[in-house]
């Protein structure tokens, strides 16, 4: 990847029609722009610059006197080694064109974004799925390399006695490359589901914790889960795999919270479908938790943005129905209530807010997973006392010394409850 750089971040800022965006302005878009570029170890803004266009998909992006007056700021830039002009992609003719008047590098937020997932991947799935993501990068690179052979030789060339020619030979190993991931890709997934129908068979309820990117959901889970090891960090896409956590619900019945990738405006498409088999846990869920920032000033477009990817990931519509809004951060805003029904106002920092959620979570987690809360009356001297510790989620136990029996409450799952039933058909149950 490209290392270090002193970039000027371009801003193509639409001034009306269908491409303009009413949630946000030029300056917020910058400022996401120059969050993306800090986020990159030894890259910094060096400029900012705002130009008016009508149309950012034309070849040259701006209008030629605004693509004139662009040129000659970025030339009398000093120390400047990069372009980051804030598109979602641009094409590799324009790349080109681009790269060619003001001499230096010119990327986009594809390729920005990209470098960043690279930085960021850890496991051998993320590196995965970051591979995945470059094929397309990689093949309009190859196009544009074998245009500018072809300018400079005059024509095709063939690999020496393969029949091939260059573009031909290359674009094949690309076509390799993307298979060998992919297959790699699906030998996890199968190794996933596996993990996952063992999860199923123990019954734990989980939660997927989903938001734009640095909105504080690893921060949350610590809060939710009181895990020392989670190390949450302020930056863009800090998370790129999907991590489970323990965590306990105030009925003290265990529940894994998963923490999972950022979302961002104007990602990609083909970005987020090479993340599909991260995403994909996503679906298996019991609940959705949305995180937001609160005091973030796009937090509205924030919100349309992860609602858009979560309606393209084909989610159950159960799980988009009953999905639960968390508003973070709101210890900096002063007596702060949300505006949205049944959103809950949280400060995962701070612990405000944690007990009303895991009391939502818990209420929403029993109305998807169908599990009970019973009462039962058993006999001390049998085993279901320590079957019940082991199958199901105990609350309470009063024991009646009299008579030598107690009473249960319990957390059951239906499956568990069936088997209750049949192991122990004497047994006095009571629905709570």
């Amino acid at each position: 990847g490209p290392g270090a750089q002193r970039v000027a971040v371009v801003h193509p800022a639409v001034k009306w029609g269908p491409q303009k965006s009413p949630l946000t302005t030029a300056e917020l878009q910058v400022a996401e722009a120059v969050a993306l570029v800090d986020t990159l170890q030894n890259w910094t803004v060096i400029d900012k610059i705002i130009i008016p266009t009508k149309n950012p998909n034309k070849k040259f992006v701006f209008g030629k006197g605004n693509f004139q007056v662009l040129t000659e700021k970025i030339k009398k830039l000093p120390h400047v080694t990069a372009v980051f002009l804030n598109v979602e992609r641009i094409s590799s003719l324009t790349k080109k064109e681009l790269e060619g008047a003001w001499g230096m590098p010119v990327f986009d937020r594809y390729t920005v974004v990209l470098h960043i997932f690279r930085c960021n991947a850890r496991t051998k799935e993320a590196k995965l799925q970051v591979a995945l993501a470059e094929v397309p990068l990689l093949r309009s690179n190859l196009k544009n390399e074998v245009s500018q052979r072809d300018q400079q030789r005059g024509g095709s060339r063939y690999i020496m006695g393969s029949g091939e020619t260059f573009l031909e030979t290359q674009n094949r190993v690309l076509k390799e490359r993307e298979l060998k991931i992919r297959n790699a890709l699906e030998k996890l997934r199968r190794k996933r589901a596996l993990l996952r129908t063992q999860r199923r068979k123990c019954e734990f309820p989980m939660v997927s914790v989903m938001g734009y990117t640095n909105c504080g959901k690893t921060t949350l889970i610590k809060a939710l889960t009181g895990e020392a090891g989670l190390q949450p960090r302020d930056q863009l896409f800090a998370t790129l795999d999907i991590t489970a956590h323990a965590g306990c619900l105030p009925s003290h019945m265990p529940v894994i919270y998963v923490d999972t990738i950022g979302f961002l405006t104007d990602l990609p498409h083909n970005l987020v479908e090479s993340f599909s088999a991260t995403l994909e846990e996503v679906a298996y869920s019991d609940l959705i938790v949305h995180v937001r920032d609160i005091t973030h000033p796009e937090t509205i477009l924030q919100k349309a943005t992860v609602l858009s990817v979560l309606r393209n990931l084909n989610l159950p519509s159960h799980l988009l129905d009953s999905m639960v809004e968390v508003h973070n951060k709101v210890d900096l805003i002063e007596r702060y209530k949300p505006t949205e029904e049944n959103a809950l106002a949280v400060s995962a920092l701070h612990g405000h807010g944690l007990e009303e959620l895991k009391q939502e979570i818990e209420k929403k987690i029993l109305t998807a997973t169908g599990k009970k809360i019973l009462t039962v009356n058993i006999n001390l001297e049998g085993p279901q006392l320590s079957w019940l510790y082991k199958e199901a989620t105990v609350q309470e136990v009063e024991v009646m010394p009299e008579d030598g029996t107690a009473r249960v409450k319990v957390i059951i799952g239906s499956s568990a409850f069936g088997r209750y039933k049949n192991l122990f058909p004497n047994s006095e149950i009571f629905m709570s």
